[in-house]
């Protein structure tokens, strides 16, 4: 019996002996470890959101990129056939890392995972001629991993997400976006190289250089064409410490306007503008001092009915100033500067200022808070928007003063960026114009309470925002992508779709990768949807 086949009878068998485990030496040739213990096949089929739970057959725990590459050596060649997952920290909110009645890699928990620092020599090629540092880690490594890694050698990544207790290979599926991807574009544009294992079961190398489709294909790919073993991330010299700056609006307008004036700054002396810019909707009294919100509580407590909100809504902009002992005797300087080119609502400015590191890892602090409350393990219907600027007055009247009311269950993120700081190579699919905003409605359901609350009620009003953007005309991608329909599929991708469905074709051609994202369904043929 070959040992493909030898694979798929294994785990059927074991379906029903519960809590075994698989011995790597009888299975695959593999070190790590495949197992069907009930703990691990329940996290495997869970995530974030906690809104999908589909089993998997198994869970490998690879103890190198050789056991990846032989297990979906494995899936590619047998007869019978079976689905592989890639799951970091299982920080998707609709099942994307599922794999139902599959195999999920655990990719976040290999022992002795590396972080290798190195520098680019410069040459005439592309992905090179900058020269500069590089980390080259495993893409199953937390990006806060990568950020401690890399400060013991005064560095750090450019490009970041809020949170960063989420896997390198999980963010550039997706993109990676913080506060700083107007200014270094989102993280899938701050990578040198990539090591991938396809949906073929081999291991490739790529780079804009070398093997350049499977590259650009892979980031913002949502997992469809390979698994990310390795990634060389771009560094730079990392800062001391943070000024981090919070004004306050109550028209929606001056906020766009200063929000925008601020990431057009990109190109300039980096004492000439920030280096991190984001924002904040707030339509619920007390949000303004929630856990994201804490940094005006307890000392400066703010109350929405003390401003002049128009319709019951504020807006916050954030900020922050990057420096070191050597711009310290400067940043207040250049943070006055800058702030008097805004037209924020005068005496809301909030301002403090804390190491790099904090500051980057802020999120993380709120969250052991919450946990220790048991108020982070529900569920949470989130909805992350791409929307254009032409419309984003119109999203402003018709979700934050209109469908949202004056109520709300989580932080609603908004914040511009720049379209030409993303590789239109790459998969990731953003509105057609030269600025387009993320609005992120970031929203926890309770299991009982409020009303207006409950998982039902959020997943409800998602869907409203969603069919007010269609009946407006208003062109949003959403990020962090979930459709249930092929259709659908094909609207997101728009003119990528076709370049989408070749990568599929030529890197996976037999459907086996992430298939809890719902792209490519098990009737759906390859060669009648061109």
């Amino acid at each position: 019996m070959d040992t493909e086949l030898l694979l798929m009878v294994v785990i059927c068998l074991l379906i029903s002996t519960d809590g075994l485990t698989l011995e790597p030496t009888e299975l695959l040739g593999v070190e790590g470890r495949l197992s069907v213990e009930a703990t691990d096949v329940e996290m495997a089929s869970l995530d974030f959101g906690g809104l999908s739970r589909d089993k998997p057959l198994a869970v490998l725990h690879p103890a190198s990129v050789n056991d990846v590459v032989e297990l979906m050596s494995s899936a590619y060649g047998s007869a019978r056939g079976f689905t592989v997952s890639a799951r970091g920290h299982g920080h998707s909110i609709n099942g994307q890392a599922q794999a139902a009645n599959g195999v999920v890699i655990e990719m976040s928990r290999l022992k002795g995972s590396w972080l290798r620092i190195g520098e680019l020599a410069h040459s005439s090629s592309s992905s090179s001629s900058k020269g500069g540092f590089y980390v080259d880690v495993w893409g199953g490594e937390l990006w806060i991993d990568v950020l401690r890694g890399s400060l013991e050698y005064g560095l750090a990544p450019r490009s970041w997400t809020d949170y960063l207790y989420l896997s390198v290979g999980g963010t550039l599926s997706n993109a990676g976006i913080s506060g700083q991807a107007f200014n270094h574009g989102p993280q899938i544009s701050n990578v040198y190289e990539l090591d991938v294992v396809t949906g073929k079961g081999e291991l490739v190398t790529c780079s804009e250089d070398k093997n350049s489709e499977l590259f650009h294909g892979v980031l913002g790919g949502l997992g469809q064409f390979g698994i990310i073993t390795r990634a060389r991330i771009a560094l730079e010299p990392a800062p001391q410490r943070v000024r981090w700056i919070r004004v306050l609006y109550s028209n929606f307008s001056t906020f766009t306007r200063d929000q925008e004036y601020l990431i057009s700054l990109h190109g300039e002396p980096a004492s000439q503008k920030f280096d991190y810019v984001e924002g904040f909707v707030i339509v619920d009294e007390g949000l303004i001092n929630n856990w994201r919100s804490s940094f005006f509580s307890p000392r400066n407590p703010v109350k929405i009915s003390s401003i002049a909100a128009n319709g019951g809504v504020l807006y916050c902009l954030e900020m922050t100033k990057n420096y070191d002992n050597t711009t310290a005797t400067t940043v207040d300087q250049e943070v006055e500067a800058l702030l008097k080119k805004l037209d924020f609502i005068p005496a809301s400015v909030f301002m403090t200022d804390l190491p790099y590191i904090d500051f980057l890892d802020r999120v993380h602090k709120a969250e052991l808070k919450l946990k220790s409350k048991g108020l982070w393990d529900v569920p949470h219907p989130w909805l992350n928007l791409f929307v254009p600027k032409s419309a984003i007055e119109e999203f402003d009247s018709g979700v934050f003063k209109g469908i949202l009311g004056n109520k709300t269950s989580g932080p609603i993120l908004i914040y511009p960026m720049n379209k030409d700081k993303w590789d239109d190579r790459s998969s990731a699919v953003t509105p057609d114009e030269d600025i387009f905003y993320l609005v992120a409605l970031l929203r926890s359901a309770l299991v009982s309470g409020e009303e207006t609350q409950t998982l039902e009620y959020l997943s409800h009003q998602n869907q409203m925002i969603l069919s007010f953007c269609e009946k407006v005309g208003i062109k949003v991608k959403q990020y962090l992508p979930h459709y249930t329909t092929q259709e659908e599929w094909k609207d997101h991708f728009g003119d990528k779709w076709s370049k989408f469905l070749k990568r599929k074709m030529e890197f996976d051609p037999k459907g086996i990768l992430a298939t809890g994202q719902q792209i490519f369904q098990p009737s759906f043929t390859f060669a009648s949807s061109s």
